[in-house]
């Protein structure tokens, strides 16, 4: 596996970075009732951050995320992933539980209770979302 380059100038640029929660704001595409917030992002071209919250009973557009990996750390609130033929697996989420989705995963977020909030993670520089018309396959 590559290694990047080490040299005095890299090495004193990579400093740790704080992004204050009270800054952040939304960003990209939003879901009705679904409020997404860039955190980390275009820090690195490996790895970005963001919060969701998600209004109750509130879903997502069925959709993937591309060539990246993503995984979702539930804060506050129950909710589920989708995916399978239609829907049909149902991922339940609880505070405290981590869930993966694999890069091309058709998925969907669901929010059957009270405000439910996400931390994710994913592979790549920016988040990427590719919407979807429903379920493909």
């Amino acid at each position: 596996m590559p290694t990047r380059a080490r040299t005095a100038a890299n090495i004193m640029a990579e400093v740790p970075r704080v992004v204050k929660g009270s800054s952040l704001t939304q960003s990209g595409g939003q879901t009705a009732g679904m409020v997404r917030m860039n955190a980390v992002h275009g820090m690195s071209d490996r790895i970005c951050s963001l919060v969701m919250t998600a209004e109750p009973h509130t879903s997502s557009v069925v959709h993937h995320h591309g060539d990246q990996d993503t995984v979702v750390y539930a804060v506050r609130g129950r909710g589920a992933i989708l995916s399978g033929p239609n829907g049909s697996n149902r991922h339940e989420l609880a505070p405290g539980d981590f869930a993966f989705i694999p890069a091309w995963a058709e998925h969907q977020e669901v929010n059957d209770g009270e405000e439910l909030v996400l931390v994710v993670m994913r592979t790549g520089r920016e988040p990427e979302t590719c919407s979807l018309d429903g379920w493909v396959g």
